[in-house]
């Protein structure tokens, strides 16, 4: 990485301005090695903003900024990734709330974050061939034909489905959404999505009301685009991120980190036909117990993921948010409050954002009766990152 300029020095305000600096030359030379480019430590802040815009104008597969970012850049936000075709059809008594993704939107709306749907960045469905940069072709063809052996559809949760090719179209629309969000990130230091998560889907099967890792998928298309080479998932779902763990095992280019509950899925069945679960291991793993507080939480989350960023020195984080770890979610286990769960993701945003590095922001799992209170507690996440956004914005304002 290139040296910031000796000159910023002294002043307590100087510091705080090396700081800023750093971290822009750390993520800027990032992107720029990647493009074949070299910094040093001479080259002027213009000059490096110039190259950072040249080199993503002119990746191959990097698609333009849409138009309706401008309208976030104005309220001063980071863009904001959403499909209103996340919600199809679904029976209201299924345990996975599909309606939840249009009802984080319409918070999202609600508390003035967007004007309206026309804010948000719309992805479209990624082709296939991203897709089989992670997932088997026999799996992931029969899953989209609606030839997938009964059993391995039980697994995914969602057997039980009345449309299959809406579900596939959506699934593979959230998909596109998260590839979306990461390089959007990489472009801007920060995106949001109003979706993503599905850390369950192994390589050759689905679990947990996930058929496609959104999360793998994004990792190695961005490795694949040369946007990214080392690729931190943050897993902070209350759930371990078991399919991504499977799908990147032993590869050094991605670190797969989950902190969950111990005691939960994928963990602890013993009956046949679930024997294919809780066998996979992140390259760090933070099992917490039933009915841990926040206290607790934090502490290990500040303990560790530090370390992590420090040693391994990721290109781009990949996060979950997921608000299953809520005292009162129907399938989390885990005593976490409201106030924590903000806490935590403005603590990892915070961490990136620090450090230099792009974070692309995924909801992840949380189950409750209550649509209104899941769909605002969904959107705790994008509260953090858009506070998070702003406090640096205004740091490096202050500093100019």
């Amino acid at each position: 990485s290139v040296s910031p300029p000796l000159w910023i020095h002294h002043s307590n305000e100087m510091i705080r301005g090396l700081t800023i600096v750093s971290s822009f030359y750390r993520s800027s030379g990032g992107l720029l090695r990647r493009c074949g480019q070299q910094l040093n430590a001479k080259t002027s802040l213009q000059e490096v903003a110039f190259r950072c815009r040249h080199a993503l104008s002119t990746s191959v597969s990097m698609q333009p900024s849409p138009s309706n970012i401008n309208s976030l850049k104005q309220k001063k936000l980071p863009p904001i990734v959403y499909h209103p075709d996340y919600s199809i059809p679904w029976p209201e008594r299924h345990r996975f709330a599909m309606w939840k993704f249009r009802d984080l939107a319409n918070v999202m709306q609600d508390y003035g974050y967007v004007t309206s749907g026309g804010d948000f960045v719309r992805p479209e469905v990624p082709p296939d061939e991203w897709i089989l940069l992670v997932h088997g072709e026999e799996y992931y063809y029969n899953f989209v034909n609606g030839t997938l052996d009964s059993e391995l559809m039980r697994r995914t949760g969602f057997a039980q489905r009345p449309d299959h090719q809406q579900l596939v179209y959506r699934t593979k629309l959230e998909v596109g959404g998260t590839v979306s969000c990461a390089r959007l990130a990489i472009m801007n230091r920060m995106a949001l999505h109003l979706g993503g998560g599905t850390h369950h889907a192994h390589r050759n099967w689905g679990a947990g009301y996930t058929c496609i890792n959104d999360l793998a998928v994004a990792a190695r298309v961005m490795q694949k685009e040369g946007l990214a080479e080392r690729v931190l998932v943050v897993d902070c779902d209350v759930h371990q991120g078991d399919g991504t763990a499977e799908i990147f095992n032993r590869d050094p280019s991605v670190f797969t980190f989950s902190m969950h509950c111990s005691q939960n899925f994928p963990f602890g069945f013993n009956v046949k036909s679930l024997s294919h679960l809780g066998h996979d291991k992140s390259d760090m793993d933070i099992g917490l117990p039933i009915g841990c507080k926040d206290a607790e939480y934090m502490e290990q989350l500040q303990l560790n993921l530090p370390r992590v960023i420090s040693e391994f020195k990721p290109d781009l984080i990949l996060y979950i948010g997921g608000v299953d770890v809520w005292e009162g979610d129907a399938l989390g286990k885990l005593n976490i409050t409201e106030d924590c769960i903000f806490d935590r993701d403005r603590y990892v945003i915070d961490l990136a954002m620090t450090n230099g590095i792009p974070i692309a922001c995924t909801i992840g799992g949380g189950y409750d009766s209550n649509r209104k209170r899941l769909a605002a507690r969904h959107s705790l996440v994008h509260q953090a990152a858009i506070d998070t956004w702003k406090h640096h914005l205004n740091e490096e304002e202050e500093f100019a």
